[in-house]
Order: C-alpha cells, then sequence, then structure tokens
C-alpha cells in the first residue's frame, strides 16, 4: 500500500443536523425552502457538461401542493439518449488515464459542497419535490449522499491496495480497471442519496455513466449535477437525461458497449431489464455487470418476550417515516396475542399526537405521497381493508387529496396471514398486523419467511436470546438487512451494507467495498525479473 493511499482522509459518518426549533439550522433551512418553492426553476438535461433544453417542458408538482407550479424540466428523445452514450464513451479514455487519486479528489470535494454551501439546497429540493421533512432530507440527501462519496473513496483505496502476494524472482500485482464500455444508472424518486450514489459510485473507479433520474426527482438531480460540476467532474464522465423509461432503456441495453446496469426501482422494471439484457447478450463486445434493488415487504415479528413499547415505536417509525415510501419500510408485522392489545394502545397514543402536512412546517411528522398514482394506490388498500371480511382498519385510515396527496398512517389488522395487504408491496403509509398464538412462534417464523418474494429488510424484537437466534436462523434467507431489536430502516453508509435477495435485487450491499468490486474489471499481472533459459526442470537430469 502506497504513502500516497494510506494518507487519504479517514471516511466517518456525517454529524446529522437535529433541526430543533428555534435552531440557526432550522431557520436556514426553512428560509431556502421558501426561497426555492417561490422560485421557477427551469432543470435542463446535461450532456457533455452542457446544459440541453428542448421543445417539451414537463411542469413539476410538489406532492404538497400538486397545484403549484413551481418550474419545469426539459424532456429529452432517443437521439439525447445517443448523445449521452457517445459523450460518455469520449470521454472515456481522458478519464480512465486520470490517477485514481485526482478522481477522488473531486468526490472528497462534492462531499464538502454538499456538507457547506449545498447543504441547505440539496435537502430544500427534496424537501420541495419529494415531500420529505427536515429530518428525513436530512439524514438522506445531506447526510447519507456525503457518506457514501466520502466512505466510497476509502472503500476504493482499500481495494486498489489489496494486492496478491509475489514468490521470490517474480513480482505479482493486480490493476482494477474500469469495465469496458458505458455503464446505466437508473435511480428512484424515494432517495436523494441513492440517486447520487449509483452514477457516482461508478465514476469514481474510471467508468463513464449515462444517468436517468426518476422524474419525481429531478429537482434534487438537479441539485446533484450542479455540486458534481462545481466539484470539478470532467464534461462527459456522467451524463443526466429525462427521457421515456421504456425506450431509453431499450437503446441503451442494446448497445455494443453497455457494460453495467446499476439499478434501484421496482421488481417488474429490473426483470424486464435483465430480460432485455439476455435477449442482447451476443451484441456485447463483453458481459455485463448487473447491480440491482428493487424494493420489499419488510417484516418486525415479536416474540412473546418483547418489549411492548419498543415493538411499538419501532413500528410508527419504520412503518411511517417518508410515508412508508422506503424500501426497507416496515409493511407487515406478527405481533403475539398477548402482546397485541398493549402494543396496540401504544401505537394509537403515539399515532394520535403525528402532525401531517407540508414539510414547511417542521412540526409534521408525516408529509404527502409521491404523487396521484401513489395517493390512489393507497385508497384503494383502506378502501379494500374496510369492506372486507377478513381485515379491519384497527387505526387511521383517512386520507385527503384536495391540497396534497396526504394517507394518513393507517393499520390493518387482519385475521388472513396471506390477505393482501399482508403480501404486495404498497410503498405507502400502511401496516399490516397478523396476531398470531404464543404458542405459535416457530409455526410464525416459517409464515415469514414463505410469505413475501422479497428479502430486503426484517426486524425481530425479543428479551428471550434463544428465541433470538431460532429467528436468525429460521429467517436467514428472508432478508439481505437482519435487525435485532431495531427497526428495520436506517441503514447506515460503512455500518450496515445494504440489499436484500429473492425478489428485493441481486445483495450487492451499497456502502461497501462489495458493491465497488461490481465496477471494476481486473486484470493480474506477473512479471518475472530473470526469466529461464532452458526448457528443461530438474527433474529432466
Amino acid at each position: 500500500m502506497s504513502k500516497a493511499i494510506s494518507q487519504v482522509p479517514l471516511a466517518v459518518n456525517e454529524p446529522v443536523n437535529s433541526y430543533e426549533p428555534g435552531s440557526p439550522e432550522v431557520k436556514s433551512l426553512i428560509d431556502t425552502y421558501k426561497k426555492m418553492w417561490a422560485e421557477k426553476v427551469e432543470i435542463p438535461m446535461i450532456i457533455n457538461g452542457k446544459e440541453v433544453k428542448t421543445e417539451t417542458k414537463v411542469q413539476l408538482q410538489s406532492p404538497q401542493d400538486h397545484a403549484h407550479d413551481f418550474g419545469f424540466y426539459y424532456q429529452g428523445g432517443m437521439q439525447h439518449v445517443d448523445d449521452a452514450i457517445n459523450a460518455a464513451l469520449a470521454a472515456k479514455k481522458g478519464w480512465n488515464e486520470l490517477g485514481w487519486e485526482q478522481r477522488a479528489a473531486i468526490f472528497l470535494k462534492a462531499a464538502d459542497l454538499l456538507a457547506g454551501p449545498y447543504r441547505d439546497v440539496i435537502n430544500a429540493a427534496t424537501m420541495i419535490g419529494q415531500s420529505k421533512n427536515v429530518h428525513q432530507a436530512e439524514i438522506d440527501s445531506a447526510c447519507e449522499f456525503i457518506d457514501f462519496l466520502r466512505f466510497n473513496v476509502e472503500f476504493m483505496t482499500e481495494m486498489y491496495a489489496e494486492q496478491p502476494v509475489s514468490d521470490n524472482g517474480i513480482w505479482n500485482r493486480v490493476e482494477y480497471r474500469p469495465l469496458e464500455g458505458f455503464c446505466f444508472a437508473v435511480t428512484p424518486f424515494n432517495f436523494t442519496a441513492i440517486s447520487g450514489n449509483l452514477p457516482t459510485c461508478m465514476a469514481m473507479l474510471g467508468n463513464v455513466v449515462v444517468w436517468k433520474p426518476s422524474d419525481k426527482q429531478v429537482y434534487s438531480a438537479k441539485v446533484i449535477m450542479d455540486v458534481l460540476i462545481e466539484a470539478g467532474l470532467p464534461a462527459g464522465v456522467i451524463n443526466m437525461i429525462f427521457t421515456d423509461g421504456k425506450e431509453t432503456a431499450e437503446k441503451v441495453l442494446a448497445h455494443r458497449d453497455f457494460a453495467g446496469l446499476h439499478f434501484t426501482g421496482s421488481t417488474k422494471v429490473f426483470q424486464g431489464m435483465w430480460k432485455m439484457i439476455g435477449d442482447n447478450i451476443h451484441n456485447y463486445r463483453t458481459y455485463p455487470r448487473i447491480v440491482g434493488e428493487t424494493g420489499g415487504k419488510d417484516f418486525v415479528i415479536a416474540h412473546p418476550s418483547a418489549n411492548v413499547e419498543a415493538v411499538a415505536t419501532a413500528l410508527v417509525r419504520g412503518a411511517f417515516e417518508y410515508q412508508g415510501q422506503k424500501c426497507s419500510a416496515a409493511s407487515r408485522a406478527y405481533v403475539p396475542k398477548s402482546l397485541w392489545a398493549d402494543v396496540k394502545k401504544v401505537m394509537e397514543a403515539q399515532m394520535s399526537t403525528i402532525k401531517i402536512g407540508s414539510p414547511e412546517d417542521t412540526s409534521n411528522f408525516v408529509n404527502a405521497v409521491i404523487d396521484k398514482n401513489s395517493f390512489e394506490k393507497c385508497k384503494g388498500y383502506i378502501d379494500r381493508a374496510n369492506a372486507s371480511g377478513e381485515a379491519t382498519v384497527a387505526i387511521g385510515g383517512k386520507y385527503d387529496d384536495s391540497k396534497g396527496w396526504f394517507v394518513h398512517p393507517t393499520v390493518i389488522e387482519t385475521t388472513n396471514p396471506h390477505y393482501e395487504s399482508m403480501v404486495e408491496e404498497i410503498f405507502g403509509p400502511i401496516l399490516s398486523i397478523y396476531v398470531y398464538e404464543d404458542q405459535d412462534w416457530k409455526e410464525t417464523l416459517k409464515l415469514v419467511d414463505s410469505t413475501s418474494p422479497y428479502s430486503l429488510t426484517g426486524s425481530v424484537f425479543s428479551q428471550d436470546r434463544y428465541a433470538i437466534s431460532e429467528a436468525y436462523k429460521a429467517l436467514e434467507n428472508a432478508s439481505g438487512n437482519f435487525y435485532i431489536n431495531d427497526k428495520p430502516t436506517g441503514a447506515v453508509v460503512g455500518q450496515q451494507p445494504f440489499g436484500g435477495g429473492r425478489a428485493s435485487g441481486t445483495n450487492d450491499k451499497a456502502g461497501s467495498k462489495m458493491n465497488l468490486l461490481r465496477w471494476v474489471s481486473v486484470r493480474s499481472v506477473k512479471e518475472t525479473f530473470v526469466s529461464p533459459k532452458n526448457y528443461k526442470y530438474p527433474y529432466l537430469g
């Protein structure tokens, strides 16, 4: 390990601002929010480092006030996809030849810009465009994205330093090269940090990227590009396009130089893209890398020994923070009959104090779901539960779309462990509860494991270490991130590498060195200092 590598700044998790009422940081953020709310933002695509505008302008609507017009973005066509691919390929040689420490410096500078002058801006953009409260915006668009940038630099240097042993007279080494071709990043609306991490972690390792963010996240995506450009990212390394998803995938995934897909989004879309890659496999210069995280139907199971207040609090936070629009959100829970009445009572007491409304009011715990489609989907589950003979709305169940897409935190209790809301991913503030008989603990563990095709996150609550061990073993394939006496959300970069298997994705663990290894192509080099001059080995005499 060279001296230069060993002196890279050690990554530590970015401190989270508390935004306590009356604090200077909350005043600064809300002032920025109000200023940006009143502006009409214009968001171009960025191709080859240049702003690209088209004749098609798409109005931006805030989830908390769908009548409010805060600007527009320019929608592109397939020629812009071609332009982005060509720009990436044109930038590849220079970017590949740039020293790793020069690349690292760009992303470390971006992290410092986000921690400083851009912190309020990226948080406010996330609050306006994605309807996150101050805390949810802070832990996502500021802290987690900063952590991704800093920790990925550290992971990169650790990876580069891993070298093979060398015998006498030879020198063995490995070269961590970028993939041959360009990479494609497809990112979701719900986490600004994910949208920043997917393209940047690939670029950090020398790859060039075509990036298609969600059309519901373009405001904070613009801020990400602003930060990267100010940090010194060369033109063409990351190209941001706003184009039709299906047509873009068909064009990108058919290209001979397509080398890797980094995806977070729906299972159906990811499976469709994987099939496209398979159908085009004979066309590619190299076998593409495919990394995807697609969602979950995340569980909490409480043992009869569990602490009532801890279970109730984990369910309220895990299910309703950011309106349940986290792929890790608690959406199904299994509570023993002996605890349910008390757990429900604590949940009712806590939920009765939850305020709902715009992120501008920092006392609001719950804000709007992302759009009309999400609102109607949540409304459907609530209405069907009210009409069902095997489910009831135990807590909450209100909704209101008169101004914004507001769905109140809702708990559905069902007598059928395979009722639709126990099985299907909803992506909204709806938690379903199945009450099991205390003596059926082991059978319920099997039920948890077999109910959902997903395997992303899950929690067990128990004060009995034998029960914890039983759950740990029985549910080893039911989640990629497993929590003991904690809610199943809130993975921290560098602490809990994130990702799941089964229908939840490829489990390549964002926020770890494991993920970065997917974006390099390793060349092994053996150098012999004194070469043999005769073919005969000693055994030949």
